[in-house]
């Protein structure tokens, strides 16, 4: 894929499939529809509702921490996944999925043990991932499975 290739990037806020040229993914560019920011430093909520249409149409990967509100481990993992969410924005979308309120998806998936950490490319997962991880296993990690762009 060469910089002026347009890519597909699923707006986090209206979930409208948005195509702009790999190049301007650092000018920070906006959605068509809402107008407001495609590529966020926050995790996307995730939810039932719009998570096959997210992972499906985005162009980008698609990182996705599967979690649960009681998790201790989720809570501790949670400043990890957003500090690197904000530091890999052009590079992959960051997903944060509730597995009490998204019980259909956690189920489709087989979570079974949570933390789970997923990656999904052009709809297809590529690997996952049980437990809380460091800030670098976590990074080591998205650069031995983020497909290269």
């Amino acid at each position: 894929m060469t910089t002026n290739s347009p890519v597909q990037i699923v707006c986090p806020h209206c979930v409208t499939k948005n195509r702009l040229p790999q190049a301007k993914l650092g000018d920070k560019p906006i959605c068509g529809k809402c107008g407001k920011t495609l590529l966020t430093t926050q995790p996307v909520i995730g939810s039932d509702q719009h998570f096959q249409r997210f992972i499906a149409n985005s162009d980008l990967p698609v990182v996705v921490d599967f979690w649960a509100p009681w998790c201790g481990p989720c809570k501790q993992f949670a400043p990890t996944f957003e500090a690197t969410a904000a530091d890999m924005a052009t590079q992959a979308c960051f997903m944060k999925l509730n597995t009490e309120q998204n019980q259909a998806t956690a189920g489709g998936y087989h979570i079974r043990s949570i933390p789970t950490l997923m990656i999904f490319h052009k709809g297809k997962e590529v690997t996952r991932l049980s437990g809380a991880l460091s800030q670098p296993q976590f990074k080591q990690w998205l650069t031995q499975h983020l497909p290269k762009q």
